[in-house]
């Protein structure tokens, strides 16, 4: 087995007094593929920030084999000093290798000649992963690199990556990316690693399966403490060095529960704070168009989005995502035909940028508006500490100032605020960025939940396939095509002739293999079925309703005297009625029992 060319040993690293690694230990070998997975807060960031050498840790040994070059990507990666993207792409390289570097740049949509200071969110990535790949690394050290691409620029990376032979870790909210990366896991939790030597695949299960082991160590300690002290009041105290030592071993038990509970993983809790509902039509746009100039961002449109609708809109960046998210809540009017908002609409939106946040305000302020120590939510007042807690904030963060927060914090910050307020219509801009997977598991299952209607933005294949009932595509030149279900089942019903079907084209087969990995970790029923299941009983009950009347209507014997016509019609109305009950029936005993075997193996 070849030698590391990383290794981490016993790394400490304490942050505002309290340790945020202890003891972490991690080795990568030649080509070898790791995902780093854990909480936001947990680390991941500042572990690859030692392992690239930018930040020195309080304690350990950080070995690099001789003659390996590390390349890392940040987070938020900052072009400042740079007049160009060229000037920053090529930094590293000699002359003679420029080339390289502007070969990756077209790669990923860019010249050369962009100035860094006007560049967007997206440009910054590409330019910056840019950098890093014309680099031809040993080892590539990526944090967050699908943040701020579009889908046709993920499709690209995820291919260009699986073709290197580097050594890479990974740090990424991307189920879909991790999963066709990754070869081993590396869990950081409450400052220590675990390692899996399997791809993400398999991650969710075995965490679930060292958790089980913890939670039964823990309650077999809890027997221990109380047979102890059982033993301290009843036990025979007649061997007095005996009495000393057992008095000792359970002062150290003790204190080992009171260190498992200090670290004990808290709970997100995350609901949203329902309004009113409101009519069965959310928005309908009839011919709508939108232009800048000669530029169409949307070109005779026609959608009708209902109550408890989750459409997700997708395209490449500068497909005007934004301004049609705009148009559909009312925000900016259409050049060309118009938007009809159904009545009592009541709208929260999460921006991709956190445009909400002042960096300058504190955690606390800014949930409370700077008014107290209470928090609005919905209809009731809650303290502000006790709301931070539901999000994972600890009650010291109080009064960190947002600009501090880490990425992931600072989304969960920005969920916390937009969830407080009643709404009945959530419009989310990428609200995946810089969440980790556990906040995305219970942001997915809050919209599961949600009686509102949900326009989502994402460049989240898999958050797409879980949560959208229909996606909008750009398909060029401001047309937008609807396609039923998620990403994956526009994949599979595009006809290809699409700009967005052409570039996402090659990534076909590999959704049909993931679609079969997602059905192996179900468990539970889809949005689309669970909501099918709570309305069939209504929709049977009115059947029933129906053909009781209209059998009552068909036994009377003048009927067909009187009104021939309309005992043919009724006859008609009768079959098609007990036709639809039938149906209907059938579907919710599959549903139910589609449900009772998903309860049973979760």
């Amino acid at each position: 087995m070849a030698a590391p060319i990383l290794l981490l040993q016993d790394i400490i690293y304490s942050l505002g007094g309290r340790p945020l690694l202890d003891g972490v230990e991690l080795g990568v070998r030649p080509s070898e593929r790791i995902c780093l997975v854990g909480r936001n807060g947990s680390g991941k960031s500042t572990m690859l920030r030692i392992a690239a050498g930018e930040l020195q840790a309080d304690a350990g040994t950080r070995f690099v084999q001789p003659g390996t070059k590390v390349v890392y990507l940040a987070q938020e990666p900052d072009l400042s000093g740079f007049a160009t993207t060229y000037a920053y792409a090529s930094q590293g390289l000699s002359e003679d290798e420029g080339y390289k570097a502007r070969a990756m740049l077209a790669e990923l949509g860019l010249s050369g000649e962009e100035s860094t200071d006007t560049l967007s969110g997206g440009e910054a990535r590409r330019c910056a992963l840019a950098r890093a790949l014309a680099a031809e690394p040993d080892l590539l050290l990526l944090d967050e690199p699908t943040n701020h691409l579009d889908l046709p620029s993920i499709t690209w990376l995820e291919r260009e990556l699986a073709s290197l032979r580097a050594a890479m870790i990974v740090i990424s909210h991307d189920r879909r990316l991790l999963e066709t990366l990754s070869r081993s896991v590396v869990w950081l939790e409450q400052g220590m690693t675990r390692r899996l030597d399997q791809g993400f695949a398999r991650y969710e299960e075995w965490r679930e399966e060292v958790l089980a082991q913890e939670e039964m160590e823990a309650h077999k300690l809890d027997r221990q403490i109380a047979r102890e002290e059982d033993w301290m009041r009843y036990g025979v105290t007649a061997r007095r060095k005996r009495n000393v030592r057992r008095v000792a071993e359970l002062a150290g038990l003790r204190e080992r529960r009171r260190e498992m509970a200090s670290q004990g993983r808290g709970t997100l809790n995350m609901s949203a704070t329902n309004a009113e509902n409101s009519g069965k039509l959310t928005t309908v746009a009839e011919d709508v168009g939108k232009h800048y100039g000669e530029r169409w961002i949307v070109r005779d449109l026609n959608l009708r989005v209902l109550r408890g609708d989750r459409l997700g809109i997708v395209g490449a960046n500068g497909a005007g995502k934004t301004t049609l998210l705009r148009l559909l809540t009312g925000e900016d009017q259409p050049d060309t035909g118009k938007i009809q908002m159904g009545p009592s609409v009541s709208v929260v939106t999460l921006d991709q940028r956190r445009e909400s946040l002042d960096p300058n305000m504190s955690l606390a302020d800014t949930l409370t508006g700077g008014s107290g120590d209470m928090v609005q939510v919905g209809h009731e007042k809650r303290h502000v500490i006790g709301y931070m807690k539901d999000f994972l904030f600890r009650p010291e963060q109080a009064r960190t100032p947002v600009g501090s927060l880490s990425g992931g914090e600072r989304g969960r910050l920005a969920l916390a605020c937009a969830l407080a307020q009643p709404s009945n219509l959530m419009v989310l801009d990428e609200p995946t960025n810089d969440l980790d997977l556990e906040t995305l598991d219970l942001l997915q299952e809050m919209l599961d939940d949600y009686a509102g209607t949900v326009l989502l933005v994402s460049h989240d294949r898999d958050f797409l396939d879980r949560v959208a009932t229909s996606v909008l595509v750009a398909e060029g030149d401001g047309k937008w095509v609807e396609y039923a279900g998620g990403y994956s089942d526009m994949l599979v019903q595009g006809d290809g002739s699409g700009p967005a079907q052409r570039q996402l084209a090659g990534e076909k087969s590999e959704t049909k293999n993931n679609a079969v990995k997602s059905d192996k970790k179900v468990t539970k029923l889809s949005y689309k079925d669970k909501l099918a299941l709570e309305r069939l009983p209504e929709k049977m009950t009115a059947l029933e309703a129906k053909i009781v009347k209209l059998r009552e209507e068909l036994s009377d014997p003048t009927l067909y005297t009187r009104r021939p016509e309309s005992s043919a019609t009724k006859t008609e109305e009768l079959s098609a009625a007990e036709r639809e009950l039938t149906d209907a029936e059938e579907q919710w005993l599959e549903l139910e029992v589609k449900r009772e075997e998903l309860e049973n193996n979760s």
